[in-house]
């Protein structure tokens, strides 16, 4: 799938590819560079193996900058799995990287917090030991350390958290349209992060490949999360109370009411100071971040059906 926006005159920034373009954040990627009049292809699983060492040369021929949103996401998936999540985030990563740098364009990765221990009391800046707690955690982690060692120069990963958007399943979505089927939600109160809305990721990740291209970013680890910080819990009451709905209904629990196959790291608040190296300020806070997403159409439609299937 090609979703391009092609200037009327040749584009500053180059050409871009997307892979992962399927996804929430792919998507919300591909509209901002649509907007940005920056000519760019979208890939999706079925168009691209990021595995496939020729076919992702091929894809890559001729781009200035590629996003890889591909990503095995299946956190609980990944303890049985994880050879298959390694090839899509380690191996994966890895072939496109050595693309990249045969074609001689920049690549920012998408990585997560899962590759932190999620042991810390404040927020964890971007050179922060490494430890994951779990099997995509050090699948992710492989594919971070594929970036830096082929990409010394031209290589960007932008840990991110906590996503969610209008284009896929995601906690704030599955929190309204629960509003509508039960009085009140059991909602976890001691994990810490920064719920950060893909859109405004997506409009980042553009920033920083045009800083990129002009020589003004660093290449590294950057943090790509909103600012602040608040656990599931605090995030469920506030997307309930900007969707008209009684926050109250929303009740504190523990991890333990809610055991899963993978750890969860408890502390996922991740420090934004890189930022400044690119010319660039951190990302809003996750209430700001937040209320303009539930003011976008698919979160205003299912806002609306909360309340109109409200039994609280």
């Amino acid at each position: 799938m090609t979703a391009s926006a092609t200037p009327a005159v040749p584009s500053a920034a180059g050409r871009w590819v997307v892979t992962g373009a399927a996804g929430m954040l792919g998507r919300d990627l591909l509209a901002v560079l649509e907007d940005a009049g920056i000519e760019a292809a979208g890939l999706r699983r079925a168009d691209l193996d990021v595995t496939d060492a020729a076919a992702v040369r091929a894809a890559v021929e001729g781009a200035s900058v590629v996003v890889n949103c591909a990503a095995w996401t299946d956190v609980d998936g990944a303890e049985t799995a994880e050879d298959a999540a390694t090839a899509v985030n380690g191996t994966g990563v890895r072939v496109l990287a050595a693309a990249c740098a045969d074609a001689g364009a920049r690549l920012l990765h998408v990585s997560t917090d899962y590759v932190l221990p999620g042991d810390a009391s404040e927020p964890y800046a971007e050179d922060a030991e490494t430890g994951p707690l779990n099997a995509y955690g050090r699948s992710k982690l492989a594919g971070e350390r594929a970036v830096a060692e082929l990409l010394p120069q031209d290589g960007y990963t932008v840990r991110t958290a906590w996503l969610y958007g209008e284009h896929g399943p995601n906690f704030v979505a599955t929190m309204l349209k629960l509003a509508a089927q039960r009085d009140t939600l059991d909602v976890v109160d001691d994990q810490h992060g920064q719920p950060t809305w893909s859109r405004a990721l997506a409009d980042r990740l553009v920033e920083l490949g045009r800083a990129a291209l002009a020589g003004r970013a660093p290449a590294g680890v950057y943090h790509g999360t909103a600012s602040g910080r608040t656990t599931w819990f605090g995030l469920a009451r506030e997307a309930y109370r900007l969707a008209g709905l009684d926050p109250e209904r929303i009740r504190p629990t523990t991890s333990a009411a809610f055991v899963r196959p993978a750890a969860r790291p408890a502390f996922s608040v991740l420090g934004h100071d890189r930022w400044a190296e690119a010319g660039l300020a951190p990302l809003a806070d996750w209430r700001e971040q937040l209320a303009e997403a539930l003011a976008t159409p698919e979160f205003t439609r299912l806002a609306a059906g909360a309340r109109e299937g409200s039994t609280g």
